[in-house]
């Protein structure tokens, strides 16, 4: 798979993550990420490390629970299984997808 089309899956499984709190509450973590990290929508998938850093600064240890259904769905999209593993940051779960990916 392209990296771009990687990217595009990246991005709705952020969606799909941030939209369990209402597409309000997606909009303001996506102006907050922007306006106070400079992380931009688009830039996810190239910066996990400053979008994991920025949820984390938002939601403290709750970024975790978000941080899990976006990987959940993000390895969904990709058809590979998802092993929950206790303690695994999210740049960890994103990098394996990555590597899968760029094997494929």
């Amino acid at each position: 798979m392209e990296e771009k089309e990687f990217e595009r899956l990246f991005i709705e499984a952020v969606d799909e993550g941030l939209g369990t709190l209402g597409e309000s509450g997606k909009h303001m973590i996506f102006f907050h990420l922007d306006k106070s990290y400079s992380i931009t929508k688009h830039d996810i998938p190239k910066r996990p490390e400053a979008f994991a850093k920025g949820l984390e600064k938002i939601f403290g240890a709750g970024a975790t629970v978000l941080e899990k259904l976006i990987v959940k769905s993000l390895y969904s999209k990709l058809r590979l299984e998802y092993e929950d593993v206790e303690n695994r940051p999210f740049t960890d779960y994103v990098n394996i997808v990555k590597e899968a990916n760029d094997a494929q």
